[in-house]
């Protein structure tokens, strides 16, 4: 099998509970939009031959990121979901790349991802085999609540996990189990789901606590924080 990497962003999505005048990924950090630094990650590292990228077809930022230039990338239209924009990239990668090459598919918003993060989950991957993900064991004490926010009881802790991205898996294995999930109507809420639910193994590789992802506006002052760059906006 293939030890070819290649990278895929979804950023399509509008992060409307950021509450901001543009989608969270063209959110700056020392003039920098968010999705930069995350394509950045990804051009840097040795093992990636390329990167494609899921946008929305009306957008309006994406000039704003240079990197977008770079020859190795390649813009799609992406969808309004994220396993849709997803499997766009997965679809105009599939022309140019083998079924078993592997894909570490990228948060655009997920601005801290250092190298040593991406060697240790494609260390763990091909060497293993096994498609994975980045992760983060669950260290807080966990409260299941009702409706109106009173605590009903105490989630126990232990084998919980914090997934994180990139998350690596064979190409045509993946693009068939996000096409398959979507056509039963499940719900995806990353690429680890799908291939939970399509019977593939997936394992969890250690990642760092700076590899957060800009969710709400307090995140992007943190992502700043770990990337060393004055507050963002």
């Amino acid at each position: 099998m293939s030890d070819t990497c290649w990278g895929v962003i979804p950023a399509a999505g509008s992060g409307s509970r950021m509450g901001a005048d543009r989608p969270k990924q063209y959110l700056q950090i020392a003039g920098r939009p968010l999705l930069e630094f995350s394509l950045q990650a990804l051009l840097s590292h040795r093992a990636i031959s390329g990167v494609t990228i899921a946008l929305a077809a009306d957008d309006r930022f994406a000039a704003d990121v240079a990197l977008l230039g770079d020859p190795r990338v390649t813009c799609v239209h992406g969808a309004a979901q994220r396993s849709g924009s997803v499997l766009a990239a997965l679809a105009d990668l599939s022309t140019r790349a083998a079924d078993g090459d592997w894909v570490l598919v990228h948060d655009a918003a997920r601005p801290c991802l250092a190298q040593a993060e991406i060697d240790r989950l494609v260390g763990a991957v091909r060497g293993s085999g096994c498609g994975g993900l980045l992760a983060e064991p669950v260290v807080d004490t966990i409260k299941r609540a009702d409706a109106t926010g009173r605590v009903m009881g105490t989630v126990d802790r232990s084998g919980l996990w914090r997934a994180q991205t990139p998350q690596m898996f064979r190409l045509g294995e993946l693009r068939d189990a996000l096409a398959a999930a979507l056509d039963a109507g499940v719900a995806i809420t990353d690429e680890a789901s799908a291939m939970e639910w399509a019977g593939h193994p997936v394992q969890l590789v250690p990642g760092a606590a700076a590899n957060l992802k800009v969710t709400l506006a307090d995140d992007l002052a943190l992502a700043a924080w770990y990337l060393g760059e004055p507050g963002g906006n």
